[in-house]
C-alpha cells in the first residue's frame, strides 16, 4: 500500500510529494511547484537531484536511486 504525507502550513497551503493516492483535485484548484528536479550531468556522468536554487542534493549513477531518494526525503 502506498502512503502519501500531506502537510498544511498556518496559511492553509498544503505540500506533498505528488501521488494519486490522494485525489488532490477534490481539495480545489491546484498550484503545482516542483521541489526538486532530476537531471543527468553529462560531465560527471551522474544523475543529480537539484533543489529550486539548482543546488545538488543527491547524486547517483542510477536515476531510479535518485527517484527513491527524492521520494524518501520529500515524504518525511
Amino acid at each position: 500500500m502506498s502512503t502519501c504525507v500531506l502537510t498544511f502550513d498556518q496559511n492553509g497551503t498544503g505540500s506533498c510529494l505528488y501521488s494519486e493516492v490522494i485525489d488532490l483535485l477534490t481539495l480545489g484548484s491546484l498550484e503545482v511547484t516542483r521541489a526538486t528536479q532530476i537531471e543527468f550531468n553529462n560531465r560527471s556522468q551522474f544523475w543529480e537531484v537539484k533543489d529550486q536554487r539548482n543546488h545538488v542534493l543527491y547524486f547517483s549513477r542510477s536515476r531510479t536511486a535518485c527517484l527513491a531518494w527524492e521520494h524518501q526525503d520529500l515524504n518525511r
